[in-house]
C-alpha cells in the first residue's frame, strides 16, 4: 500500500472521528479514537512511538514521540488547537525527515471543519 493510499484511509477515519466527537476535546482523546478508526480499516497503527536522535555524537533514545505511525510509512501529528501555526508544520516536517518517512499528516481536530484542519507534509514523496 502506498503512502497516498494510507493517507486517504487516515483522512477518512479522521473525518469520522470529527463527525462523532466534534472539535474541542483534548488531543489525547482524538489520538485514541483515530487509532481505533484506522485499525478498524485494517491498517497497523502505533501510538506514541519514541524516536531516537543523534546530537554531538551521542544517541538519545527518546528524542521525540510520534503521535501515530501508520503502516511504518505515514506519520500523523495531531493537534486540537484553534489555529495551526507554522511551527506545527515545521515540527511535522522535522519528524518525517528524522524518521526518513516520505509523508506526514498534520491533523487539527480543533478546526470547525476537519477538511480545513488537515495538512499534508511531504519529504521527497512522488505525487
Amino acid at each position: 500500500m502506498t503512502e497516498n493510499e494510507i493517507a486517504k484511509i487516515v483522512v477518512d477515519a479522521a473525518y469520522q472521528v470529527h463527525v462523532v466527537l466534534g472539535p474541542g476535546l483534548l488531543e489525547s482523546v482524538y489520538e485514541i479514537a483515530l487509532c481505533h478508526e484506522v485499525r478498524k480499516r485494517g491498517l497497523l497503527v502505533k501510538r506514541q512511538v519514541p524516536v531516537s536522535i543523534e546530537y554531538d555524537g551521542v544517541t538519545f533514545d527518546e528524542g521525540f514521540r510520534v503521535d501515530l505511525y501508520v503502516e511504518g510509512k505515514v506519520i500523523v501529528e495531531l493537534k486540537s488547537v484553534e489555529k495551526v501555526m507554522p511551527v506545527h508544520k515545521k515540527q511535522t516536517l522535522t519528524y518525517i525527515r528524522l524518521t526518513d518517512t516520505r509523508l506526514g499528516l498534520l491533523i487539527n481536530f480543533g478546526a470547525p471543519l476537519i477538511k480545513d484542519g488537515i495538512s499534508r507534509v511531504v519529504n521527497g514523496l512522488q505525487e
